[in-house]
């Protein structure tokens, strides 16, 4: 049995780069990337996957992405956020985060392309990185925390899979 379920997720449908967000930590989600979400925490629910933890990166609309599915997942997930998982984080700094929650068995990270991709794939020592759509998930199995060797593949599920399964 894993020691600890490390689930990766990208941010859902966020508003479009432009004039009306100069900013762009502070894009929020879209009305459909809220109701996509929405489907995705009752298909998750569906296939008894629940978090005991999401850590998310401090931008607007992976802040709102963690929200949605912590109200909408059984067992209520508690949500915290890290810089690790900002564009600017390093898988280091993510895994040093993951450390510091070692009584979790079960973690969502909700991050940004590409560095969610690169994390994925350094996670199972895959040479490039993993394609991930908004709200795309993957879930990656440690045997010893903290996390030092390969984790397993376990599942990865694009978006358009998980809004199917309802």
């Amino acid at each position: 049995m894993a020691v600890l379920e490390l689930y990766l997720i990208r941010h859902g449908i966020a508003a479009e780069r432009g004039p009306e967000y100069p900013d762009d930590s502070k894009r929020p989600l879209t009305g459909k990337g809220i109701a996509a979400l929405r489907r995705e925490a009752k298909a998750l629910n569906s296939l008894g996957v629940t978090f005991d933890l999401i850590i998310a990166s401090p931008l607007t609309r992976t802040r709102q992405t963690a929200d949605v599915l912590a109200e909408h997942l059984e067992g209520k997930p508690t949500v915290t956020h890290s810089d690790a998982l900002a564009p600017a984080g390093t898988p280091a700094a993510v895994m040093q985060e993951i450390a510091k929650h070692s009584r979790k068995a079960r973690i969502a990270l909700v991050g940004h392309e590409p560095n969610i991709g690169e994390l994925a794939a350094r996670l199972i020592g895959a040479r490039s990185p993993i394609e991930f759509k908004k709200g795309a998930v993957c879930r990656i199995d440690f045997d010893v925390l903290p996390p030092k060797a390969l984790g397993q593949l376990r599942w990865f599920l694009p978006p358009r899979i998980l809004r199917k399964s309802e």
